[in-house]
């Protein structure tokens, strides 16, 4: 196959999403397809045998982290040079009009997959009255793709509600050999725990941004005053997040990635998780691989993977109590942290990526194998077809 994609985020800039890119691109290239990505100008030109292409944008004001293609920007001569069977759009924001413009003139199917809770988002950065435009607007250029894809049932169900049609699950999988609990050691968990290494250390990795809500986690130190936190990340909030946990035993890593991202994992003891909006949240698997039991909110991906009292803690998404309740539960109960972290990387064991793309695969061919009997029939009849019908294709991934 040949695979074009348009994605809306993408290297230098490391979230969940790089994160899935990348590990897209590796399988496309192993497993013997051509790919081409059009992305933010600032990424490398080549990654994994596939050409990026990088284009001009802008900084969005909000969020200065993001990095917007204008939507009228063309790339026609380039994706005619390609000759794509497909063309995804990832998180499609911005630049995903492009993708969807340039499928809808050169008659090529298009995939669409669902990465970010922007709605929810909006809410959290004090702007509620975007929040039903918001929708609206992902609605549309969704609606209009021939398969959607969505990282977990949690979000599936949610964007059922909001009237998103043809969707289907494509999960995210885990490297088990990269974060593993045999990458514990002394000098990071001493690092980690600001030179108190008995102490009980608490992980916190991801974006410092306030839709993550870490400052729940102040409020730790009343009720645990013995607990060390490792904030393991970087973001919009960090000079925030740093002032409000002053004078607290936290430590500010930064960005970590690779070796040093992997012993950071496994040698803390429990991984906290307050975040209520992550359509899937890939650190929350990396943490159970690396032999973590972890907490987290009952809403957005994660339920999907954590089982309350069996390889992690689960708390009301609304209630800073319960979930100040679930962490100190784990801190006092430390027969409790070996079974549930054991239980959980058990279950990593079997989130693979391999199985997870090869599911993606399919889908892709399954589209473009569709497509073309379904717009020849179109075409034969343009002004009498009836609108596609809302449909939730169950296959589960992995």
């Amino acid at each position: 196959m040949r695979i074009a994609l348009f994605a809306e985020t993408f290297l230098p800039k490391w979230d969940g999403i790089a994160h899935t890119l990348c590990r897209l691109l590796e399988h496309l290239a192993a497993a013997g397809h051509t790919s081409i990505m059009f992305a933010p100008r600032g990424a490398p030109s080549v990654y994994a045998q596939t050409p990026i292409v990088g284009l001009p944008c802008f900084r969005f004001p909000l969020y200065p982290d993001l990095r917007l293609v204008p939507p009228l920007v063309h790339v026609e001569k380039q994706l005619q040079a390609f000759h794509p069977d497909l063309i995804h759009v990832v998180n499609p924001v911005s630049l995903g009009w492009v993708g969807l413009r340039h499928a809808r003139k050169l008659d090529l199917p298009v995939v669409a997959s669902y990465h970010t809770n922007v709605p929810d988002y909006a809410v959290r950065y004090g702007l509620p009255w975007l929040r039903k435009p918001l929708w609206a607007y992902f609605r549309r250029i969704h609606n209009q793709a021939d398969l959607n894809l969505c990282p977990s049932r949690f979000t599936r169900d949610e964007l059922v509600a909001h009237g998103f049609e043809r969707i289907r699950l494509w999960g995210r999988g885990v490297d088990t050999q990269r974060f593993h609990p045999a990458h514990r050691t002394a000098e990071w968990r001493n690092y980690l725990s600001g030179g108190q290494p008995d102490a009980p250390l608490l992980l916190f990795v991801g974006r410092v941004a306030l839709e993550k809500r870490i400052d729940w986690l102040r409020p730790l130190f009343e009720t645990l005053p013995q607990a060390r936190l490792a904030i393991v990340g970087d973001g919009p909030a960090r000079r925030q997040i740093e002032k409000l946990f002053a004078n607290t035993p936290t430590v500010f890593t930064g960005y970590l990635q690779g070796e040093a991202l992997a012993r950071a994992y496994a040698s803390a003891d429990l991984f906290v998780f307050p975040s209520a909006t992550e359509t899937f949240g890939n650190v929350v698997l990396e943490a159970m691989a690396s032999g973590l039991p972890v907490v987290v909110a009952r809403a957005g991906g994660p339920v999907d993977h954590v089982r309350h009292g069996e390889n992690g803690l689960t708390f009301d998404p609304n209630d800073l109590q319960d979930m100040l309740e679930q962490v100190q539960r784990l801190v006092l109960t430390p027969g409790l942290i070996q079974t549930l972290g054991a239980n959980a990387r058990a279950y990593a064991e079997t989130q693979t990526w391999t199985a997870i793309l090869d599911g993606l695969l399919k889908d892709y061919e399954s589209v473009i194998a569709e497509y073309k009997p379904r717009h020849h029939h179109i075409a034969a009849n343009r002004g009498k077809s009836k609108p596609r019908p809302y449909v939730i294709v169950p296959r589960l991934p992995g």
